[in-house]
């Protein structure tokens, strides 16, 4: 999964030299900020810091209300030893450029969580002697930054080995005890049927040692979804998968449910667009799950061209977008409506083309277009009477001004 954010290696070591002389004293002083409510962290996008273009995390805040970040990933370092890096090669106890980004971000009322793990690169439950010195090592990020919240990305190849997942359980827990109100959560593969072996195995590790962190989120891309409903039916059997697991309810494993998306074209050619995401947002809302997210940040802009030639990119989506559209549902997750203004960056051209016009009388179903209050809009669902702008849940998606 997420193949696309490896290689910070020398775009890291050029990041934290051009932002040491500006950064903060690196320190418990970035911690002295308020909490926000488990609800942003539970909709914080992933943002690589030290690579793939890093977007200007005020600038994403500025055009969309967005508070929280999902900041990736930390392993174990690239030489060997069990001490947190950004990336294999920044070491966390020396950082001082993603110090910086943190500021900057709380500075203007946001916060971060932290990710640790990944697809690429050695982690920190491989290269750690038990779950103990694992711990102690991600408790050094947290207390650095002074972290509210952080993020296990247990996926392939980790997964597959039985130690180190029982590291990382074994570690999670033990945060989670010595940070009380710490927002912790796990993030794993997802497959048509809800996750796969290891992903199952990874559970009842959990199981077996009394650990229950706030979702367990799964990423239903790469491997073989098509759209929307593939990714809710995926996570209507993970939640079959968590009852079954831990022995609880519907409802109770939906409120420990999660989903992270990839937006746009995914590392296997999948293709999730602006609509796909609203329909896995309405399934997860109606749902009560916990968490709604997506890989990442970087990719939330248009490329050029739009389709990026059929090809996936770490810094564009390869679909037709506005800047920082995909953004924008995580804020609707978190129970703020984003602001009007323009976002930062080029959006692409508005149609300025009306549609004809919303009639009160009329009956729209899935894909009618209409015009209303200078925008034009695209029915979600059947609906009548109505009216286009009336609530962001409603059935009307905005389509721009016309």
């Amino acid at each position: 999964m997420r193949r696309l954010r490896a290689c910070l290696g020398a775009v890291a070591a050029v990041g934290l030299a051009a932002a040491g002389t500006t950064a903060l004293v690196a320190g418990n002083a970035s911690g002295a900020t308020s909490a926000l409510s488990n609800r942003w962290y539970a909709a914080a996008p992933y943002l690589m810091p030290l690579d793939n273009d890093p977007p200007d995390a005020g600038a994403i805040m500025d055009a969309t209300g967005l508070k929280a970040f999902q900041l990736a990933f930390i392993l174990a370092p690239d030489g060997g030893g069990c001490s947190p890096t950004w990336g294999g090669t920044a070491a966390v106890s020396s950082d001082t450029a993603v110090q910086s980004v943190i500021s900057n971000i709380r500075a203007k009322g946001g916060d971060v969580s932290v990710s640790i793990g990944g697809y690429g690169g050695t982690k920190l439950g491989q290269a750690c002697s038990d779950a103990a010195a694992t711990a102690a090592a991600y408790q050094q990020v947290i207390t650095k930054y002074g972290l509210h919240a952080i993020d296990f990305d247990l996926e392939e190849p980790e997964y597959e080995n039985a130690a180190a997942i029982k590291n990382e359980i074994g570690a999670a827990k033990i945060l989670q005890q010595n940070n009380p109100g710490l927002y912790v959560s796990v993030t794993t593969a997802g497959t048509a049927d809800g996750t796969g072996w290891f992903g199952k195995q990874m559970l009842l590790e959990a199981k077996s040692q009394g650990f229950t962190p706030n979702n367990f989120s799964i990423m239903p891309f790469d491997g073989g979804f098509n759209g929307a409903a593939s990714q809710t039916g995926a996570l209507t059997n993970f939640n079959q998968i968590l009852q079954s697991t831990f022995g609880w309810d519907q409802a109770t494993a939906y409120a420990h449910e999660g989903f992270s998306g990839m937006n746009g074209r995914s590392d296997t050619g999948e293709i999730f667009t602006q609509a796909d995401f609203q329909s896995v947002l309405d399934y997860a809302t109606s749902h009560n799950m916990d968490r709604f997210t997506f890989w990442s940040l970087n990719r939330d802009r248009q490329c050029n061209p739009p389709d990026n030639g059929g090809r996936t990119s770490g810094t564009c989506s390869s679909v037709a977008q506005n800047t920082w559209d995909f953004a924008k549902y995580s804020v609707k997750f978190a129970g703020v409506t984003p602001p009007t203004g323009t976002p930062t960056g080029t959006p692409t051209p508005p149609n300025t083309t009306c549609k004809p016009a919303w009639s009160s009388t009329a009956v729209y179903t899935a894909g009618n277009e209409v015009s209303y209050s200078n925008h034009n809009w695209k029915a979600k669902w059947w609906t009548q009477n109505e009216q286009p702008a009336a609530t962001e849940w409603g059935p009307w998606q905005d389509e721009g001004a016309c």
